[in-house]
């Protein structure tokens, strides 16, 4: 890493907390791990929980940190809600899991790989009042209205 490189730093909370990571060279996301206290598990239900990772992160200013969904648990009807690292959040970084169906059950247990991290450039535009938008052939289509 050189010298001015911005790097996302990375504290362990506690001892067995698992340092984030990319599960291919070629993933977008660095894997997020569930840190349960007494190596224990947290069940889900359709109310939201959270489930922590044991880490908190230093975002560098003009950096986004997001906190997704995997695929995987949510082919298995388990939900992570989308949430922002803020660059001056310092507490522990929290994932907010569910499940989409009443009727399921499913235990997250300490280790399980619960989210990904996905880090982004800032693209820091002003945010400026206009009375008049620049019209589009789509205009105001919403949900659908570009096809199937």
């Amino acid at each position: 890493m050189e010298k001015d490189q911005p790097a996302l730093k990375i504290k362990k909370l506690r001892p067995h907390a698992i340092f984030p990571q990319r599960a291919t060279p070629g993933a977008t996301g660095l894997d997020l791990f569930a840190c349960i206290d007494d190596d224990g598990t947290v069940a889900l239900g359709t109310q939201p929980r959270l489930v922590g990772t044991g880490i908190a992160i230093e975002v560098p200013r003009g950096y986004d940190v997001q906190i997704r969904p995997r695929s995987g648990l949510s082919s298995k009807g388990v939900g992570v809600t989308l949430g922002t690292v803020d660059s001056d959040y310092r507490g522990e970084v929290m994932v907010t899991m569910y499940l989409f169906s009443p009727g399921a059950g499913f235990e997250v247990e300490h280790g399980d790989r619960i989210a990904q991290m996905v880090i982004s450039k800032v693209a820091d535009l002003p945010a400026i009042e206009v009375d008049e938008l620049t019209p589009t052939e789509r205009g105001g289509g919403g949900h659908g209205s570009t096809g199937r």
